[in-house]
């Protein structure tokens, strides 16, 4: 493993253990030529996926980009990011367990909708106002208006 400190190519495993979900092995390591100590995290794949986007292009699946834009939406919102972590491997093996290599980009957004729904609201709507491309206040409002009509709850005043 490179350092990213100074580039050296050779670097030592001090400490390896699993994550909270065991979905992952988190490993600190240190570099020799600088003494730098960093963490790196081990994952299962299980197959290779390819989103195909809205525009019929293809590109890899990236677990990261999936995570940084619900931790987007997540900010200053009363969820630990390990939570977050958690929702999101098990998004991932959903996607692996489909069977399928490509997944339209719709599949994984409508995913991170009904995560983000069963786990914060805000961040629900947050998401949603960028996925499904709000434009104007209305388009808030009927939004919200359908969540609480989903929820059988009525507009707080």
């Amino acid at each position: 493993m490179r350092c990213p400190f100074c580039g050296n190519d050779d670097t030592q495993v001090k400490d390896s253990r699993p994550t909270e979900d065991s979905t992952a092995i988190r490993r600190r390591r240190q570099c020799p030529n600088c003494a730098a100590r960093f963490t790196t995290f081990e994952r299962i794949q299980l197959r290779e996926l390819v989103v195909i986007k809205s525009n019929k292009q293809r590109a890899p699946f990236e677990r990261d980009k999936l995570l940084r834009s619900m931790m987007i939406a997540m900010q200053k919102r009363p969820v630990t990011p390990d939570r977050v972590e958690r929702v999101a491997n098990g998004i991932v093996r959903r996607l692996e367990s489909l069977g399928e290599t490509e997944i339209p980009s719709t599949v994984i957004g409508e995913m991170v909708m009904e995560a983000l729904r069963n786990l914060d609201s805000v961040a629900y709507v947050r998401f949603a106002s960028v996925y499904r491309n709000f434009h104007e206040a209305r388009d808030f409002e009927q939004f919200i208006g359908e969540l609480s009509g989903d929820d059988e709850q009525q507009p707080e005043n």
